[in-house]
């Protein structure tokens, strides 16, 4: 099983790093927060295991292991919560991540921006689980399916689903290495085409039979999606 688990159940949180210490330490200081369940990974294999079969809703990651490539992969095993680094002294900042801080780790601060960055994907999510009005279709993501008013349905790709999530949060239109980055991760090395093939997949699915399609257009340099309905 992969994503978030319930809300109403403690929020995993990944804690990936080498030093056994740190582990131990940070782990101390999340369970004693109220709705955090921390996880400890001593490597990223750990953590990608722990991930596939358990799921997480944040992670805390070391900087080095994080330049080694461990985010995309993170992203890709099905973490879309928040990711915050944790680096070692004088270390630059590995792209991909929604915030960090330097080691020596300040509890206080780390612990307040994890909650900060938590408030906001619940937020995301309650948003985004309601069903959001695409031309005549009712997009229900969590279930990566289309509804007709008439109760029938199209059943969406994790990837197409992924996509039309990210365009809904964007109102409607995002550039082309903005869908990649988010859905495929950021430097994950997928290139445009397999985007747009996706798109092109997506699009077949969805044409409501006006000819051209009015749903899913490709602008300069991205997409654009339909929130309103079509008239009549």
């Amino acid at each position: 099983m992969t994503g978030a688990v319930m809300d109403n159940a403690p929020k995993r949180i990944l804690l990936i790093d080498p030093d056994a210490a740190l582990r131990q330490t940070l782990a101390e200081q999340l369970a004693q927060q109220e709705g955090m369940l921390p996880v400890p990974a001593a490597t990223g294999e750990a953590a990608l295991a722990i991930l596939a079969d358990h799921g997480a809703d944040a992670a805390l990651l070391d900087g080095v292991l994080a330049a080694e490539g461990l985010i995309p992969a993170l992203r890709a095993g099905g973490l879309t919560g928040p990711l915050v680094l944790l680096l070692p002294a004088g270390m630059g900042v590995p792209a991909g991540a929604d915030d960090h801080q330097d080691k020596p780790i300040r509890l206080g601060t780390l612990l307040a921006r994890l909650k900060a960055l938590l408030r906001q994907a619940a937020i995301v999510q309650a948003a985004t689980a309601l069903s959001v009005r695409i031309g005549p279709y009712h997009f229900l993501p969590a279930a990566k399916r289309l509804e007709r008013g008439d109760g029938t349905a199209i059943r969406l790709t994790e990837k197409e689903t992924q996509i039309l999530d990210h365009l809904c949060r964007c109102g409607g239109m995002a550039a082309r290495q903005d869908l990649l980055d988010n859905v495929w991760g950021y430097g994950a090395g997928i290139d445009t085409h397999t985007l747009e093939t996706h798109i092109y997949r997506l699009r077949r699915k969805i044409r409501t039979g006006l000819g051209q399609d009015p749903l899913l257009l490709r602008v300069d340099g991205g997409y654009r999606l339909t929130l309103e309905p079509l008239p009549a």
